[in-house]
């Protein structure tokens, strides 16, 4: 999960640190007779009494910290994240909702991928894959995300606690792909933060809710040094009429089986929600890649008509939690 805001850690020492970019301009030659140089050339015989110089800020030499940022861009330029390719991998497990709506929590895998390959970014999306086509160049103030999505939506396809709400039948798993699209600008507060505007637009292809949803999203992320990153967004889910009908809806035949009324829900802002995750890298030093941790919670609230339907009013909650933890390896 941390490589990305790893190299973002990196990029942001160096543009901001005035050593590195001494460092990185080649020397130029001084002028041999300073006088000469100011006044221009002078007569035989002509005296010129050089004005004294001003000391400039970086006479003194490098501060610390800018010594501690060179540090790390000679350590970067050795690690894990200088490679062509790297991915980190891992595994957790999260209590979630049995369904959307459910107050009944289930134990769900959350696997963990994301990577670079020749600069550009892919990872995973919930119980999906998303690529980020747009090659930014290096130490930007402002990047730019655009790219595919696809991904799996399983809600109420199995796992129903509610024995009411499983009379109403399991839903088939749906096929979700479209595209996402961002703006993210580094160095907010600080050298090593940033803060991301995305939208992700999805369509099911496989002829389940065969809806849209629209995901727009605030995430602000500050990484702890070359040890982890921390990382709070806020996002809110906008579904079309046939997505809600598909899963928060009770037709007749629903509503005799269950006892439930029957309802009809409308499409609009399913939920609005907010995250927040911490990564760790078990060495401290996540530039040598090998093992981390992850920790994550969420907490959204249904909207509207979803928070209206009797899977939700009756038999579940609009409030609903999510919290999960795993294992990553970047490498």
């Amino acid at each position: 999960m941390l490589t990305r805001s790893i190299i973002a850690f990196a990029l942001l020492a160096g543009t901001t640190s005035p050593a590195l970019a001494q460092q990185a301009s080649p020397a130029q030659p001084g002028p041999q007779n300073p006088a000469a140089e100011e006044f221009g050339p002078q007569k035989p015989g002509t005296v010129v009494t050089a004005q004294p110089v001003a000391a400039s800020p970086s006479a003194a030499g490098p501060t610390e910290k800018e010594l501690e940022l060179l540090a790390f861009g000679a350590r970067l330029s050795q690690s894990v994240f200088a490679k062509e390719f790297f991915i980190t991998v891992g595994f957790g497990a999260a209590l979630v909702p049995s369904y959307e709506g459910s107050d009944q929590f289930v134990l769900f895998p959350v696997p963990v991928v994301r990577g670079s390959y020749k600069g550009y970014s892919f990872g995973a999306r919930g119980p999906g894959l998303f690529v980020d086509l747009v090659k930014d160049p290096l130490f930007a103030k402002v990047e730019y995300i655009a790219g595919p999505v696809v991904q799996g939506r399983f809600d109420r396809n199995n796992r129903i606690r509610d024995v009411v709400v499983a009379r109403l039948g399991n839903r088939d798993i749906a096929l979700e792909v479209g595209a996402t699209g961002g703006v993210k600008i580094n160095r907010i507060f600080d050298s090593f933060d940033s803060l991301t505007f995305q939208t992700d637009a999805v369509f099911d292809i496989a002829g389940a809710h065969s809806g849209a949803v629209v995901t727009p999203s605030v995430s602000y992320s500050k990484l702890l040094g070359g040890r982890g990153v921390v990382n709070l967004a806020v996002s809110g889910d906008i579904v079309d009429g046939d997505f809600a009908d598909f899963y928060f809806s009770v037709d007749p035949a629903g509503s005799a089986a269950s006892g439930l009324p029957v309802y009809r829900a409308g499409g609009g802002l399913k939920s609005l929600a907010a995250t927040a995750l911490v990564g760790l890298d078990l060495s401290g030093d996540a530039l040598d890649g090998g093992w981390g941790v992850f920790i994550l919670g969420s907490y959204s609230r249904l909207q509207g008509d979803i928070a209206d339907s009797p899977v939700v009013a009756i038999r579940g909650d609009a409030n609903q939690y999510f919290g999960g933890m795993g294992l990553t390896y970047t490498f």
